[in-house]
């Protein structure tokens, strides 16, 4: 899985510097996505497409091929296949690209190019809505801030380096209204993450701002290493997996016994290790277990932390490798875990509705499976259970067919999206549940 680090802030602040200096020093790819945007605005002021033109704007973004090459220690941005590294710096292009970056199409797109190249290769990202948009869940997450004047001046330097004519007054009077701009975007608006890592650096110099960085991106790192090897042993755990195994084979007797458990459309589960998220209705707390026991592959679910209170509870959930979610704040380290699960090829289990009787209640369901799909690009298996659990009367489990939302995917962030993808998801576990036996 790739590592990310995200850098967000204004214009002038040094990022672009600092993350130059750190991609060569941490070994990660600098895609600069300002370049990325400034491409965009040079290409449509040199085809006078005007900005509320968004049929030539459609055309344009389809045909358009950005590309972020290295070149003796120099990043060399390519507009189709043309060197445009020095013009897309111009005045022309500066006056233009915050308002071409609020275009919806054009963010949408780019964000889709940033995100395909940080699929495969350890990155460095900067930008404006890095940590907020384009990779919510980066490994680490940088806003670097300065003072407006000490921006400006920064700027001013810079543009008489390049021999680009100016005065410090003008510099100053457009950095300001970037800014409000930058702030004031319905899409991609320069926003501080909350869990970003705030750094000013006014009064530090590059070497200081991007040795305080390097040292979180260790630092994280390491963790990360550490949680990886320690996830990738897990399974190794001899006693644990005698656990597992025992428990499973146990409850799976018990189970085809007692509730005479009958699987239908199983084979819509692959043997193989592709990831899937299956998505159940939820009638009663023996659910999940009868979908772990019952599965081809083994099941990880996500479970409300509260169920850990239960000593015995607790244990055959620490066996299942459950993940708890805590439902009364916005859970990141569930949904992290949950992502570093599927990407690592597992099932993960979800209850979309979020509590038992759920249908009975016409409870509405949540959005957290349909993020989770899109977020990650899996695929969703709807599991309609049948039955009431009493003893000795039979339970049924069917499977449904697997769901592709990829038509979706890079719009987790749309509540629009996600609302009609989680419909879809209910409708189809509804289908399943009420299909004859």
């Amino acid at each position: 899985m790739a590592f990310i680090v995200a850098l967000d802030g204004p214009a002038g602040s040094g990022k672009g510097t600092v993350t130059k200096i750190l991609a060569k020093k941490l070994g990660l790819v600098n895609i600069d996505t300002g370049a990325m945007y400034r491409c965009v605005a040079l290409e449509m002021l040199n085809k006078n497409i005007e900005l509320n033109d968004l049929e030539k704007i459609k055309d344009l973004l389809n045909s358009i091929n950005i590309k972020l090459e290295e070149n003796k220690n120099k990043q060399v941005v390519l507009l189709n296949g043309q060197d445009v590294s020095d013009e897309i710096r111009s005045n022309k292009v500066t006056k233009v690209v915050s308002q071409v970056s609020r275009i919806k199409e054009i963010r949408e797109k780019l964000v889709e190019m940033q995100r395909e190249m940080a699929k495969t290769k350890d990155i460095i990202m900067e930008g404006r809505d890095i940590t907020t948009v384009v990779f919510p869940n980066a490994d680490v997450k940088i806003y670097l801030d300065a003072d407006l004047e000490e921006r400006a001046k920064r700027r001013f330097e810079q543009n008489k380096k390049k021999n680009i004519e100016s005065t410090y007054e003008q510099v100053l009077n457009d950095m300001k209204a970037r800014d409000e701009n930058d702030k004031n975007k319905e899409f991609g608006a320069l926003k501080i993450a909350k869990d970003a890592i705030v750094i000013d650096s006014s009064k530090k110099s590059i070497n200081e701002v991007v040795s305080e960085i390097s040292k979180i991106v260790k630092k994280k790192k390491k963790e990360i290493f550490l949680e990886e090897r320690a996830y990738k042993e897990r399974p190794d755990s001899k006693l644990k997996m005698f656990e597992r195994k025992a428990l499973i084979n146990i409850t799976h007797f018990v189970y085809r016994v007692l509730f005479r458990i009958e699987n239908i459309g199983e084979k819509n589960i692959p043997e193989d290790g592709e990831s899937y998220i299956v998505c159940a209705n939820h009638l009663n707390y023996l659910d999940a277990i009868a979908v772990i026991t019952s599965s081809n592959r083994f099941v990880r679910f996500m479970c409300k932390s509260s169920m850990f209170k239960n000593a015995l509870f607790t244990w055959v959930l620490h066996i299942g490798d459950t993940i708890p979610v805590n439902r009364e704040k916005n859970d990141i380290d569930a949904m992290k875990r949950s992502i570093k699960a599927l990407k690592s090829g597992e099932i993960l289990g979800i209850f979309p509705e979020g509590t038992r009787k759920g249908m009975e209640k016409n409870l509405s369901a949540k959005n957290g499976a349909a993020f989770m799909a899109l977020r990650t690009k899996t695929k969703v298996i709807p599991i309609g259970i049948q039955g009431s659990f009493k003893p000795f009367t039979k339970v049924y489990l069917n499977y449904g067919k697997p769901l592709d939302f990829s038509e979706y995917y890079g719009k987790e962030k749309d509540k629009e999206v996600l609302n009609k993808v989680t419909k879809e998801i209910m409708d189809n576990i509804i289908k399943v549940t009420n299909e004859k036996k």
